[in-house]
């Protein structure tokens, strides 16, 4: 620093701990780099401010510096030198009688600035103190499958990295996942990656909170006399019951197979009969349709 640091903080030699305390704490939320980017003079005297504090505030330093043993940098004075460079001798504020150098007790810059400027991101930029990286964020999406079951995926950062990710089992569409370390580079470490998980839309399911939709094809026959039928799940093939006489738009449930509802359990399926007629047209059942329209007409929709 080659100063004096009683100067530097603008504190006299006689001025209590608190004091000195809060005359860095006044110059530090005026020049920290933080408030002033890019102002060279004033990342100057928060560095000078700084060197000050962390030899003022210093108990064993402190009193070194006052009994002159040490210059206003820490370096020891040579032997033979009488006195200290600002007038202080050891019958000064730091000798018998002064300044009680055990006031300063556990007082450390980095917690002044960490109170000052939040504890992760003391001092960005300048005095040379410790400095996480930011955090970084990204969107990715991820299957159907991979939600409930879980799984790896690879994700690119804007700055060219690539990591492998793992899917938890259970996941949820817009959860959050935080990679320690994985985040933009800082003096003191790297910061973490959030990476909030997005449900790409599937081709056979839909999305009702936590339920799942889909529509199942049923022949003619087997919406009239009723049947076994294959239908798909995110589990695998499973056979359901078509009641008899079921009509388009009947849900049939399969309970526990929609998505994960982030407690450890997972929504309902809901499997939506749609009755479909034989492509090409059947002529054998459009006899049959004439047939009964002549003979036993009715109109579904007069039905309450």
């Amino acid at each position: 620093m080659a100063g004096d640091p009683y100067g530097e903080l603008g504190v006299s030699r006689t001025a209590s701990a608190d004091d000195i305390r809060k005359a860095f704490r006044k110059l530090a939320k005026k020049h920290h780099p933080d408030v002033n980017p890019g102002n060279k003079a004033s990342e100057e005297k928060f560095k000078r401010a700084s060197s000050a504090f962390d030899l003022l505030g210093d108990a064993e330093k402190k009193r070194r510096f006052d009994a002159g043993e040490i210059d206003a940098d820490g370096r020891e004075v040579m032997r033979g030198f009488s006195g200290n460079p600002f007038g202080q001798g050891p019958g000064g504020p730091g000798g018998p009688g002064g300044f009680r150098s055990a006031e300063f007790d556990n007082v450390d810059l980095s917690e002044i600035l960490g109170e000052m400027f939040g504890r992760g991101g003391g001092a960005r930029g300048g005095g040379g103190f410790p400095s996480r990286g930011s955090d970084v964020r990204a969107r990715m999406e991820i299957s159907l499958e991979d939600a409930i079951r879980g799984g790896k995926t690879r994700i690119g950062f804007s700055d060219g990295r690539t990591i492998d990710v793992t899917i938890p089992k259970g996941a949820v569409d817009g959860q959050v996942m935080r990679l320690r370390g994985q985040g933009a580079p800082g003096r003191s470490g790297p910061g973490d990656a959030l990476i909030e998980l997005a449900l790409r839309p599937h081709p056979i399911f839909r999305r009702e909170g936590d339920t799942l939709v889909f529509d199942l094809p049923v022949s003619v026959p087997d919406a009239v006399l009723g049947a076994k039928v294959e239908a798909p799940t995110p589990d695998g093939p499973v056979t359901l019951s078509v009641p008899k006489g079921s009509n388009s738009g009947a849900s049939l449930r399969l309970k526990g197979k929609g998505l994960p509802t982030g407690k450890g359990g997972r929504g309902d399926l809901l499997a939506r009969i749609m009755i479909n007629l034989p492509e090409p047209p059947d002529p054998a059942l459009e006899r049959f349709a004439e047939e009964w329209r002549r003979e036993r007409p009715y109109s579904p929709r007069r039905r309450s």
